[in-house]
């Protein structure tokens, strides 16, 4: 257990003086320091019980007897990575398996906002995974989420949380803060949840996490600023960092599986000359195919440097910046006296090859793999078998009526975009026959259907959506559904998307792709229908069967699922669909598929 910088600190000072011996001395490595923005070489490191001792030019003197001397070789010294917004359940893993995933690429510290598994299990689940998070060798902080629904009268989660459940969590041990803050007009028009919510986590000094994903930067945008979040990771153009950041809050830029809005905002800064103080980088969403064959943090840090940041800024970025934001940076974000002894050995700041990582002083990966064993954390069955459809279901749910005689038909359309998370409120012309509207490949129009979960109500809600590109008889079905993970299920053909949903219910939730009435891949998610129990390896090859088996039915998208799974997020423009009928975001009110 690692003790406090108070506790610790006569330790700290006996072995700066010589007086005791380091656990561990790193020698001879270039100091990146993100205080003072230089790189300084050789550099020396101590630690003692899990924290920096000293850091210089020499820790001969703190060698003793018991002492683990590693030697840098002339290699960079950096902080351990910090992923200042994510999303644990969207890699499809436990946190532990998340964990074990990311260590190997340097990343130390995690803000994670459980508010996907609030959804399902409410209160109880954000408590399993903060007790989970606890339980790990790195540093997993958690946020309370904040709006269960994210969007009260337009969808039905499977659980609520009310402001005095919120307040209840923002006393746990652990508790960084408020999740983001994804209700902008409930902030924007005084909510009282809302405001409720963000003056407890105020009052407890904690950090309101936000989340104003509207792309117009008028009265609402102030207004929200005024309520109270600190940051905002949804801005996806240069305007949107520099707006952020003049109003005072943390722009953080994201690069997940799906999500690629770090190139346009970095322009903030490499352009436009913004201190870039108040720039954070993050990932948001990422797969575990990602995790496990691309990298995290390091990829994102990677990118941003290939964007036109320096590597010492980039950096800063990922580490210094975010504990600060947090209020932790006398915890973790630097290589300083006193901070937790999270820190990578890399032979290059730009490629960012993480050969050495250490955390809290002690050895966890070395040369790309994971040295430690981490154990498994164990859900309880409380956590499982959450998917509840109510009955088996047939090809005819899945038609979309017409109630006239008509031979065509007006419809509404969500439109994916490749690589954001916006959609686009589209509009196509079809064909109808008896009654019932038909889908239309060679317009790359095919259907979408949201079927309830949580409580066996037997629902299905059915629309249109284009982008994905199908072109066979095929669906695809998925229990991750942001945020009120009921069920999503995309087709070309409607006994397919049956049986797809049929096969999510009989194994407890997961991902699955049926062409021609055969399953091509699954991947299996029995806690709350979002996450595997598998190591994260095994869940990344599955993943990525996924994606060629969507590919094999005619998708050509970047990471489609992810796109796939934010098809029912109400809070994100311009059109989603969720249990209670299709979503213009733009307005947040339910529409009717058919135009005329």
């Amino acid at each position: 257990m690692l003790q406090s910088w108070s506790r610790t600190a006569p330790e700290l000072v006996d072995v700066a003086m010589g007086r005791k011996p380091a656990d561990l001395v790193i020698r001879n490595g270039k100091w990146v320091n993100v205080y003072s923005g230089e790189i300084i070489p050789h550099t020396d490191i101590a630690v003692r019980a899990g924290r920096f001792a000293y850091v210089g030019a020499d820790a001969s003197h703190t060698i003793g007897e018991g002492t683990k001397v590693v030697d840098a070789a002339g290699r960079y010294l950096v902080p351990g990575f910090c992923d200042a917004h994510m999303h644990v359940e969207s890699g499809l893993v436990t946190v532990t398996e998340f964990a074990r995933a990311v260590i190997p690429h340097g990343t130390t510290t995690m803000f994670i906002d459980p508010h996907e598994i609030a959804n399902v299990l409410g209160l109880a689940g954000v408590r399993l995974m903060n007790d989970e998070a606890q339980s790990l060798p790195i540093n997993v902080y958690v946020q309370v989420p904040s709006c269960v629904p994210s969007a009260p009268g337009l969808e039905t989660a499977g659980a609520e949380l009310s402001a005095k459940d919120v307040a209840e969590a923002l006393s746990w041990p652990n508790i960084i803060g408020l999740g983001e803050m994804m209700n902008f007009p409930g902030v924007a028009f005084n909510d009282p949840k809302m405001v409720a919510e963000i003056a407890a986590t105020q009052d407890a000094r904690l950090t309101v996490g936000g989340h104003y994903a509207s792309p117009h930067l008028g009265r609402e945008f102030h207004a929200y600023a005024a309520g109270g979040p600190a940051d905002d990771h949804e801005g996806t153009t240069v305007e949107d960092a520099i707006a952020r950041v003049r109003q005072g809050m943390r722009a953080m830029l994201r690069l997940g599986s799906a999500w690629f809005d770090v190139a346009a905002q970095v322009k903030a800064i490499t352009e436009a000359g913004v201190d870039p103080r108040n720039f954070l980088l993050c990932t948001d969403d990422s797969h575990s195919g990602t995790l496990v064959h691309d990298g995290h943090m390091n990829r994102v840090v990677r990118h941003a440097i290939a964007r036109g940041l320096k590597p010492i800024t980039a950096i800063q970025m990922a580490t210094l910046n975010t504990a600060q934001h947090f209020g932790v940076e006398r915890e973790l974000g630097s290589i300083a006296p006193g901070r937790r002894a999270d820190l990578i050995i890399t032979s290059d700041l730009v490629a960012l090859p993480i050969e050495t990582v250490f955390a809290r002083g002690e050895l966890l990966a070395d040369s790309g793999a994971l040295v430690r064993d981490i154990p498994p954390f164990i859900y309880p069955e409380s956590a499982r078998n959450t998917v509840h459809l109510g009955k088996t279901l047939k090809a005819g749910d899945f038609d979309i009526g017409l109630n006239s005689t008509a031979t065509r038909a007006r419809v509404r359309v969500i439109g994916v975009v490749e690589n954001q998370a916006p959609t686009r409120a589209l509009e196509a012309e079809l064909s109808a026959a008896g009654g019932i509207i038909e889908m239309d490949r060679a317009q790359d129009v095919c259907q979408i259907a949201l079927v309830e979960r949580h409580r066996g109500t037997g629902d299905v809600v059915n629309a249109f959506v284009s982008g994905f590109g199908y072109d066979s008889d095929c669906a695809v079905a998925s229990t991750v559904a942001h945020d009120s993970h009921h069920m999503i299920v995309v087709g070309t053909n409607k006994a397919d998307m049956a049986q797809a949903a049929n096969r999510l219910h009989e194994v407890g939730g997961g991902i699955v792709v049926i062409k021609d009435g055969k399953e091509l891949a699954l991947v299996e998610l029995p806690v709350a229908g979002l996450m595997s129990d598998q190591r994260a390896e095994i869940v990344a090859d599955k993943a990525a069967a996924i994606v060629e088996a969507m590919r094999i039915c005619g998708c050509r998208l970047n990471n489609a699922y992810m796109q796939h799974s934010l098809l029912a997020l109400v809070v994100i423009p311009e059109l989603r669909i969720s249990d209670k009928g299709l979503i213009d975001v733009r307005t947040f009110e339910k529409v009717d598929v058919v135009l005329s």
